[in-house]
C-alpha cells in the first residue's frame, strides 16, 4: 500500500506554471550542489523538478556537484570552489555544508535544507529570511516525540531506550547544537510511555557508530531513535546493518532508511523537499532573491514500516499501527 503524502507548499502558489526559458541563453545557469554524500533520493528528483521548470542540464543548465563524503571538515574547501566556479546559486544540505556557505559567501544566493535555520543564525526568521540564504527548515525535535510514541507502539516490550545524536559538525568549528528543549520532550515523552530515555549518544566521526551501537547493546537499549540529520542519512545501510546486527529496533527520519533494510521511519518525503529546493533555485535563477522567500516547513509526513525486517526482530506489528502507515514493505 502506498498513500504518500506530499508537502502542503507543492501544491500551493509557490508552484504556480513557470515561466518559459529563453532558448537563446547568454550563458547557461550554474547550480552548486553541496551535500554530505551523493543521494539519488535528492539530486534526481531536484533535477527532474528543474527540467519541468525549463532548465536543462547540457542546454541552460550546469550542476556542480560537490561532497564532502562525510568529512565536514571538507566544506569551507569545497564551498571556496564553487564560489569560484561562480555558480548562480548554491544549494546546501545540513548545517556543516549552510554554516561553511554563509561563512564564504555573503552575496550568492544560497537554498538550504536545515534543522532549525534561526536557532544556527542561518535566517533572522522563517517569514523574513533577509541576506542570501533560504531554502527548508525540517524542525526534527519536534518530531522526535511522535517517533517514540510510534516505536513504542509496535515494540510495546521497549523500556529503555537510545538515542543517536549528529554532532560531527563540531569538527569544523560549527556550533554544537545542543538538544535542549527537543531532549526535555523527549525525556517526557519516554516518560509518559513507560521508557527511560538514555542519555544522547553523540557521533562525532563516522568511526564512532559501530562503538555507538555496542554501547546501546550494552546499556540494554531495547529501541533506538536516530535523531535526523543528513550525516546519519548519507550512512543509512552502515547504520541499518549495525541496528540489525544488534537486534535493535531503531526508527528513522525518513524512509531511505527502512528502503534500505531498517525498521521504520517517520518523517517528510525527502525527495519531495528537494522537489521544493529546486522551485526555490528556479525562482532564484529568474532573479528573485532569496531574503525575500520564506523559508518552508513540511506540512506532511509519512510513516513507513519494513515487515521483513520486523519479522527478523521477531516482532509482530500491531494491525491499527499497520493500517496508519503510508507504505508498508514486505
Amino acid at each position: 500500500m502506498d498513500r504518500r503524502p506530499f508537502l502542503g507548499t507543492l501544491t500551493g502558489g509557490l508552484l504556480a506554471a513557470p515561466l518559459v526559458v529563453e532558448t537563446q541563453q547568454a550563458r547557461r545557469a550554474r547550480v552548486g550542489w553541496l551535500l554530505p554524500d551523493p543521494k539519488t533520493f535528492a539530486l534526481d528528483p531536484f533535477r527532474q523538478r528543474l527540467k519541468e521548470l525549463g532548465w536543462i542540464e547540457g542546454e541552460n543548465l550546469v550542476i556542480e556537484e560537490r561532497y564532502s563524503h562525510s568529512a565536514p571538515e571538507r566544506y569551507l574547501r569545497l564551498t571556496a570552489e564553487l564560489v569560484r566556479l561562480k555558480v548562480d546559486a548554491l544549494v546546501t544540505d545540513g548545517s556543516g555544508a549552510t554554516r561553511a556557505a554563509q561563512q564564504t559567501t555573503p552575496t550568492i544566493p544560497v537554498v538550504f535544507v536545515a534543522g532549525n535555520p534561526v536557532g544556527q543564525g542561518f535566517v533572522a526568521s522563517l517569514s523574513h529570511p533577509g541576506k542570501n540564504l533560504t531554502g527548508v527548515a525540517i524542525q526534527t525535535g519536534d518530531v522526535s516525540p511522535k517517533r517514540i510514541e510510534l516505536l513504542k507502539e509496535a515494540v510495546p516490550s521497549m523500556n529503555r531506550l537510545a538515542i543517536l545524536e549528529d554532532v560531527t559538525g563540531a569538527s569544523l568549528a560549527i556550533p554544537d547544537i545542543r538538544l535542549g528543549g527537543s531532549w526535555q520532550a523527549m525525556e517526557a515523552a519516554s516518560r509518559q510511555l513507560g521508557i527511560q530515555a538514555l542519555p544522547p549518544l553523540k557521533i562525532r566521526k563516522p568511526e564512532d557508530l559501530d562503538g555507538t551501537f555496542a554501547l546501546a547493546a550494552k546499556e540494554r537499549a531495547s529501541g533506538v531513535l536516530v535523531l535526523a540529520s543528513p550525516f546519519f542519512s548519507s550512512q543509512n545501510q552502515r547504520i541499518v546493518s549495525l541496528a540489525a546486527k544488534s537486534q535493535l529496533p531503531a526508527i528513522y527520519e525518513h524512509r531511505g532508511f527502512v528502503e534500505a533494510g531498517g525498521f521504520m521511519s517517520y518523517g517528510p518525503n525527502h525527495s519531495d523537499i528537494f522537489r521544493l529546493v529546486a522551485v526555490y533555485v528556479d525562482k532564484i535563477l529568474r532573479g528573485v532573491k532569496p531574503g525575500d522567500l520564506p523559508v518552508e516547513q513540511p506540512t506532511k509526513f509519512e510513516l513507513v514500516i519494513n515487515l521483513k525486517t520486523a519479522k527478523a526482530l521477531g516482532l509482530t506489528i500491531p494491525p491499527a499501527l499497520l493500517q496508519r502507515a503510508d507504505q508498508v514493505i514486505e
